[in-house]
């Protein structure tokens, strides 16, 4: 069994947020693979899928971002994962918008989530995708910004990115995170 957990806000409020794009990759892939209705469990809203016969568990934390530890920490505790069966998509500020990176652990890099994770689990040592946003424009606060909505003239690169974020996914499912981290990281 594989989790995805993919890192935003909950709430209609967020939605399309640059901070919810973790949450848009989780959309992408149950949709591709007729994800279950969503169900509350671990303080995340949970879908199953099948792919490559590994049940896939894809989960989208319901604690806002800075909490998003509790429902990772309570979902490898209740599942007995170990962290190679996991990986976690969020949203960087430090890459350009639509660019991808894939690393199998490292810092949190200023992403509260990720951070939150890292200080609950007590280890770096857990796969992250990283779907780049941008910096702010000018001297625009970097809160606003990650919690204001793509401009239509984003959308499209973000769609993209989104897409290939599930592409690398999926072939860290089907076939090995090395070869995903090959993929997802190459230059476009």
């Amino acid at each position: 069994m594989k989790v995805v957990v993919g890192l935003g806000n909950p709430g209609a409020k967020y939605r399309q947020t640059r901070h919810n794009v973790g949450f848009d990759v989780l959309a992408e892939l149950a949709n591709r693979h007729g994800g279950t209705t969503p169900t509350i469990k671990h303080e995340s809203e949970i879908v199953e899928i099948f792919l490559a016969n590994e049940k896939v568990i894809l989960a989208a934390p319901q604690t806002f971002m800075n909490l998003s530890g509790r429902a990772v920490r309570s979902l490898m505790d209740f599942y007995r994962l170990s962290l190679e069966d996991m990986i976690v998509i969020c949203d960087d500020l430090n890459l350009e918008r639509g660019r991808l990176r894939l690393k199998p652990s490292g810092s949190a890099g200023g992403q509260k989530g990720l951070a939150n994770i890292i200080q609950l689990l007590k280890t770096e040592e857990f796969a992250r995708l990283r779907v780049g946003i941008g910096r702010p424009p000018g001297r625009m606060d970097a809160a606003a910004f990650v919690l204001g909505k793509f401009t239509e003239a984003e959308s499209p690169e973000i769609q993209l990115a989104v897409a290939k974020a599930a592409d690398g996914v999926e072939t860290w499912i089907q076939e090995d995170f090395q070869t995903s981290m090959n993929r997802v990281n190459a230059p476009n």
